[in-house]
C-alpha cells in the first residue's frame, strides 16, 4: 500500500511537470510563516548558502567525518525509499542511491535550486537512476506522507528557520517502522572545528525531538565529529506547535 501510495505521489508530480515539493504551476504564491530565530533556548542559524557547495564536497570529508562509518550505521536496505533533507551539493546522495538499490529510491530534498542542480550533476555523473529532486518550502519537507523508510539529516537541523513546523512534517513521511537519523555536530567537543552556532549537544537535540513527537531509539557515538542520533515517532503523538 505504501509504494502504491508513493507510485500515485511520483505520477502526479510528472504530470504536473514539476519537481515534488515545488509550487503548482499557476497557484496562488504561499505565505511563509515568520520564522524562528530561537528555539528552546538555542539561536537558530543561519541557512548556509549555496556557494558553501565545494566545502561539503571537500576531499578532505571522508577522513574528517569517516562518513563510510555512517553509512554502515544506517544501514540502508534494499528497496529502501530514503529522504536526505538538506541534501546540498548531494555529497551523500550516491552512496545512499547505490545501497537502495534499483528497487530503493532517494528523495534529495534541499530548498536552493543552485545546490540540488549540483546534486543532480553528481547523481548523473554516477549513473543513478533513483533519485528524486525534491525542492522544499523552509516549513515542509515536500515528503508524500508515510513514504520514508528512513531520513536523515546531516548538519541541517540546527537551520531549520521553523523547527516545529519541519519536524511535523517529517513525522508525516516517515513509514510504519520508520527512522529519522539527526546528525550534527557535538556541542559538548570544543575541539570540533566548527563554529558554535552550528553545533548541537545531545541533550538539546534530543529535547528538541521529543517535544515534537519523537523518541530517541538509539544513538551511535562513533564518528570522530559527530553525533548521529535515531528516532521513531512515538505512538499518539503528532507534534507539538506551529
Amino acid at each position: 500500500m505504501r509504494r502504491l501510495a508513493l507510485l500515485g505521489f511520483l505520477l502526479a508530480v510528472a504530470a504536473a511537470g514539476q519537481e515534488p515539493g515545488a509550487p503548482a504551476a499557476g497557484a496562488l504564491p504561499v505565505q511563509e510563516p515568520p520564522p524562528r530565530t530561537e528555539y528552546q533556548g538555542r539561536r537558530i542559524a543561519r541557512t548556509m548558502h549555496w556557494s558553501g557547495a565545494p566545502w561539503l564536497l571537500r576531499a578532505t570529508r571522508e577522513n574528517e567525518e569517516q562518513t563510510s562509518l555512517l553509512y554502515r550505521a544506517l544501514a540502508v536496505q534494499p528497496g529502501w525509499t530514503v529522504a536526505d533533507v538538506g541534501c546540498g551539493a548531494g555529497y551523500h546522495v550516491p552512496e545512499l542511491a547505490r545501497r537502495a538499490g534499483p528497487g530503493g529510491r532517494v528523495f534529495a530534498v534541499d530548498i536552493q535550486e543552485e545546490m540540488l542542480a549540483r546534486m543532480q550533476e553528481r547523481v548523473a555523473e554516477a549513473g543513478l537512476r533513483n533519485v528524486v529532486s525534491v525542492r522544499n518550502r523552509p516549513w515542509d519537507a515536500g515528503l508524500p506522507e508515510a513514504s520514508c523508510d528512513l531520513i536523515l539529516l546531516v548538519d541541517v537541523y540546527h537551520e531549520f528557520s521553523h523547527p516545529e513546523r519541519m519536524l511535523r512534517s517529517l513525522r508525516r513521511a516517515l513509514a510504519s517502522g520508520g527512522v529519522l537519523v539527526l546528525v550534527e555536530f557535538r556541542a559538548e567537543d570544543p575541539e570540533v572545528p566548527i563554529q558554535a552556532l552550528h553545533k548541537m549537544s545531545a541533550e538539546q537535540c534530543r529535547r528538541e525531538l521529543e517535544a515534537n513527537g519523537f523518541r530517541l531509539i538509539r544513538a551511535f557515538e562513533g564518528l570522530p565529529w559527530q553525533h548521529c542520533l535515531f528516532f521513531s515517532a512515538a505512538p499518539g503523538r503528532s507534534g507539538a506547535g506551529s
